[in-house]
């Protein structure tokens, strides 16, 4: 009989955070909202990691990724309020907002397109603009993933399903995006915004 190895504890403090923001529940699973949720779980499974602690109005694992000991996070809050957990986790934690990336959907990009910010505004954002009237800061990095205008109106649209013939271009994009979160634990962010906006159009706008 296989038994499967169980994951090496991490004792130590973690340094960072890349939180992936998203409503809970089944309902909202895959939608494009939910986005961000998608890339952090993705990085936990990279890590051979399970998002299960529940604390602070969120749902979150400690990692290593690249000797680098982290928070994986997932709001529990919906969108809105989103900015209730990460404070309260960074505090407990003592993790400055810098070494915070906030992963979301970005409605002014499109469908597939990623890009890393080192702080702005809320743009628009619900979940931004709680994590920064939480935080009291717009200084934290941020991964912006491409989910398109639609011709919906805004609240129906972010909370939608991907179409079929948009779902290979979303897939790449969360590729691309695990790959931005681990460069910008090892590089910081700079080099990595120089390595992941170069693959968005001329056309996406700020």
């Amino acid at each position: 009989m296989l038994f499967r190895k169980k994951a090496t504890p991490i004792a130590t403090q973690p340094s960072h955070m890349i939180v992936g923001l998203g409503n809970p529940g089944p309902e909202y699973a895959g939608t494009r909202h939910n986005v961000g949720f998608d890339v952090v779980e993705a990085l936990a499974r990279d890590a051979g990691r399970k998002i299960e602690t529940r604390k602070h109005k969120a749902v979150f694992g400690l990692a290593e990724i690249d000797g680098i000991p982290l928070l994986l996070v997932r709001p529990l809050t919906f969108m809105n309020l989103s900015g209730q957990a990460v404070a309260a986790l960074a505090r407990e934690h003592r993790i400055p907002p810098d070494k915070i990336l906030v992963v979301a959907d970005d409605l002014d990009l499109d469908v597939g397109r990623v890009r890393l910010k080192p702080k702005g505004g809320a743009g628009g954002h619900n979940g931004h603009r709680s994590i920064i009237q939480s935080l009291g800061t717009t200084e934290y990095p941020r991964l912006r993933i491409g989910i398109g205008k639609g011709s919906d109106p805004t609240i129906e649209h972010v909370l939608s399903r991907f179409k079929p013939e948009e779902r290979e271009a979303i897939h790449e994009a969360i590729a691309v995006a695990v790959e931005a979160c681990r460069r910008w634990l090892t590089e910081g962010v700079e080099r990595t915004a120089s390595w992941v906006n170069v693959r968005k159009s001329d056309s996406d706008s700020d």
